[in-house]
């Protein structure tokens, strides 16, 4: 049997207040995909940053090759074959997507760098992984989904043993996870060692080889991916069978908002739609079809140009920003939680309650009881795993969706918009959240659910708005709903095939 290319023993990462891992030991082999399973707060992410060189273990021991690790470093684990790519993107924004790719690693001649060489070395990584995007683009004009994609390529450019993936495919269209499990079987038949980590079933059971499990920073097992189910996994992972909610519908007549012709300075075009008290309105789309320019536009990022927004019997030609917004009742739950829903080096607890602050102050006095009351309240109630004082920046992805969703509900806002609300969390968390909106649903309230997630929209909606190109495509009720039908109009066939008859 051919010998472990990474060995992990016994390594045991402390921070103030809460072990992250503890006495963990794995073996990764060459020509493997090995997933790291487990739930937000697991201690996945920092195992890799681990191996990554970007944290010092506390203690515990890595050997590459059979050689100890003894200098942590992402100079020291790079030159040893290890290449990674995060799940909080690692890019320049200003430079450009051939400058990021090439960075570090530049071809030159003396001091000067060789600008065709590096360019053409680009243009050949990003062909590989079928990525249609100027390498002369700057990273910053990017969307979210292609900025993965300049991740993946920029680890991939390198001559790497050991490529560390953590959430991949998380902003990536089904085409594109398509294209990027086609180059990591390449990558496994040439004996590079994968590392990958998931919170998508069908992917680990697609790609895996094998599956380790952690639970709050333990080592739980490893085992062949035949030798596990759905139900088997997810038992390894929270530590009991997982109770499903069941979905019940609690849509009441009242017509809560009436958006009528809206356009935007964001490409949005003549779009329509009731919400009803109580409903679950799904927005489903290809990427870039303008969903999320959509829900920017009503919480008042982007400016109406046309149309009008109806809440409550009052109507509005303009939500001049989101604290308007928040005044009229509706909240935000963003795509992009890293920069758009979270300030990163401010605490918890200040990040939950800064946009319900106004709500408890007279003049420059803050009320901490409510404040502390606040806090505590939608830390229970959505199991955030944090300790006193500690910044956003440093929990997980899932712990810091939470993070959002609690700061929003904070303000008792009538209207939710969830952009992406399971993105990165793992399917522990995922049931919390749905539960969460069916709890918020029995209490009046209105959501708005955008999804890159066929089942998920289609098992959490009672109506779909399919968008296309700005424009809606139609709006299906539950009953109609499909994977087929959802496709036909977000890609324009159904409207082709109408016209044709």
């Amino acid at each position: 049997m051919a010998e472990p290319i990474i060995s992990i023993k016994n390594i045991t990462k402390e921070y103030p207040g809460t072990i992250a891992l503890k006495d963990v030991n794995v073996d990764i082999y060459p020509g493997e995909v090995h997933t790291i399973a487990g739930e937000n707060g697991a201690g996945k992410s920092t195992l890799m940053k681990v191996l990554a060189g970007a944290i010092e273990p506390t203690k515990g021991e890595v050997f590459i090759h059979g050689e100890q690790l003894k200098n942590f470093s992402p100079k020291v684990s790079s030159e040893k074959g290890i290449g990674i790519i995060y799940q909080e993107f690692n890019l320049v924004p200003h430079l450009t997507v051939e400058e990021n790719i090439m960075l570090g690693n530049e071809q030159r001649k003396g001091l000067f760098v060789k600008r065709k060489e590096n360019l053409e070395i680009a243009e050949k990584v990003l062909d590989r992984i079928q990525v249609r995007v100027s390498p002369k683009t700057l990273v910053k004009d990017l969307g979210v989904a292609d900025q993965q994609l300049v991740e993946i390529a920029k680890a991939i450019s390198k001559d790497v043993q050991v490529l560390i993936m953590d959430e991949p495919t998380a902003a990536l269209t089904s085409d594109e996870v398509r294209s990027l499990f086609q180059l990591m079987n390449e990558l496994r038949d040439k004996n590079v060692a994968i590392i990958y980590i998931s919170h998508k079933f069908d992917e680990m059971f697609e790609i895996s080889d094998k599956v380790t499990v952690l639970r709050d920073g333990v080592y739980i097992g490893t085992e062949n991916i035949e030798d596990l189910d759905e139900n088997k996994l997810v038992k390894m992972m929270v530590g009991r069978e997982l109770q499903r909610s069941q979905r019940e519908s609690a849509v009441q007549e009242t017509t809560i908002m009436e958006v009528r012709d809206l356009s935007s300075s964001a490409g949005i075009a003549d779009i329509s739609f009731d919400l009803h008290k109580g409903e679950i309105l799904g927005i489903a789309g290809l990427l870039g079809s303008g969903r999320t320019e959509l829900a920017k536009t009503i919480f008042g990022v982007h400016s109406i140009e046309k149309g009008t927004i109806k809440i409550k019997d009052v109507t509005h030609s303009n939500i001049k920003s989101p604290e308007h917004a928040y005044s009229l009742g509706i909240g935000l739950i963003p795509e992009d939680r890293k920069h758009e829903g979270l300030v990163l080096d401010h605490s918890c607890e200040d990040n939950i309650n800064l946009p319900s602050v106004k709500q408890y102050s007279k003049g420059l006095f803050i009320n901490r009881g409510k404040e502390k009351e606040i806090v505590s309240k939608y830390g229970v109630e959505l199991k955030i795993k944090y300790h006193s004082g500690q910044l956003g920046g440093e929990l997980s992805g899932g712990n810091q969706q939470k993070l959002v969703v609690a700061k929003t509900l904070a303000t008792d806002a009538d209207i939710l918009i969830f952009d992406e609300p399971t993105r990165g969390v793992d399917i522990g968390a995922k049931q919390e959240i749905y539960n969460l909106m069916n709890g918020l649903l029995k209490k009046g309230k209105s959501i708005i659910m955008i999804s890159s997630e066929m089942e998920e929209v289609i098992n959490m909606s009672d109506r779909i708005m399919v968008m296309m190109e700005g424009k809606s495509a139609g709006i299906l009720q539950k009953e109609e709903a499909t994977q087929e039908r959802i496709f036909e109009l977000a890609t324009g066939i159904a409207n082709r095939e109408e016209a044709h008859s």
